[in-house]
């Protein structure tokens, strides 16, 4: 009996300690599960970048190459749909970003009728579907008689991305010392002054984080482009065409390398920010 008991003993205590860790560390490893859930797919884009597949689909591992990345553009019309989607991106997160700070800047700083009205409005574009935003989008175009394609993609991509900038540098001058803009104007100062010299360069990171974030999206979008691209083929666009009859590797580059530079960028600004701390 005892040497039955000993065993029996010994899985209660390794049993104990396993129930112990997970307790003392649930949190733990629900977020390494939550991060492995998020990045298996990108993890498997990376991977099948380098496969080398025998015909047009890209489902399953033949073999690794280094030919998809050399010869990245070369199924026709992906060259073009990423220089389209770049073009479209940067401009549209540019003038999204300009002008959702000018907003975020009026809502927070100045009272004015019809303040409320515009903060819903604001809102507005994050809480309404896409495919509703797309269908009201190309609606107007058509009543308008306007040609579709690069102008009609870029205003619609400013559109709901000036929702996003707004809402994220507002998050900043929320919580921002106004303290410090009266000290500048006390000191002689003007408006505009105390603009560059000081409200700028504090609500520098959140302008950034906003000019980022609406080139994700608008890089990313494929619902809003899709009604209003007209002949013109964005980068999400040929992806969903070219997964109709075959999935190249090609398509699993560009989206790496996409991943890598917003991750680099991302990386860089944690940086940058750390860095100012430090010497403020």
């Amino acid at each position: 009996m005892s040497s039955i008991a000993v065993p029996r003993q010994r899985e209660r205590n390794v049993l104990a300690a396993a129930f112990g860790f997970v307790r003392y560390h649930v949190l733990t490893v629900y977020s390494l599960l939550f991060f492995a859930y998020l990045l298996l797919p990108i993890a498997i884009v990376v991977v099948f970048s380098f496969n080398h597949p025998v015909g047009k689909f890209n489902f399953t591992w033949q073999g690794f190459t280094w030919d998809n990345w050399r010869y990245w553009d070369g199924i026709p019309g992906i060259r073009g749909a990423i220089i389209l989607s770049l073009e479209i991106a940067l401009i549209a997160s540019v003038i999204a970003t300009a002008l959702g700070t000018a907003i975020a800047l009026a809502l927070v700083r100045y009272g004015f009728r019809g303040r409320a009205t515009t903060n819903i409005l604001i809102f507005l574009p994050l809480s309404t579907p896409e495919i509703v935003l797309g269908a009201s989008l190309l609606t107007l175009f058509l009543n308008l008689n306007v040609v579709f394609g690069f102008w009609t993609i870029l205003i619609a991509h400013i559109m709901f991305c000036i929702s996003f900038a707004v809402v994220t540098v507002k998050a900043r001058l929320v919580g921002f010392d106004r303290h410090l803009e009266e000290a500048a104007m006390d000191l002689g100062a003007n408006e505009w002054t105390t603009f560059r010299k000081v409200t700028l360069p504090l609500t520098a990171p959140a302008i950034l984080a906003a000019l980022l974030l609406c080139f994700a999206i608008s890089i990313d979008d494929f619902v809003v482009t899709y009604f209003n691209s007209g002949s013109s083929v964005t980068f999400p666009l040929f992806v969903w065409g070219a997964a109709r009859i075959g999935a190249p590797p090609q398509v699993n580059v560009i989206g790496t390398a996409i991943f890598v530079v917003a991750l680099t960028a991302m990386l860089a600004n944690v940086v940058f920010q750390r860095r100012r701390e430090v010497r403020a």
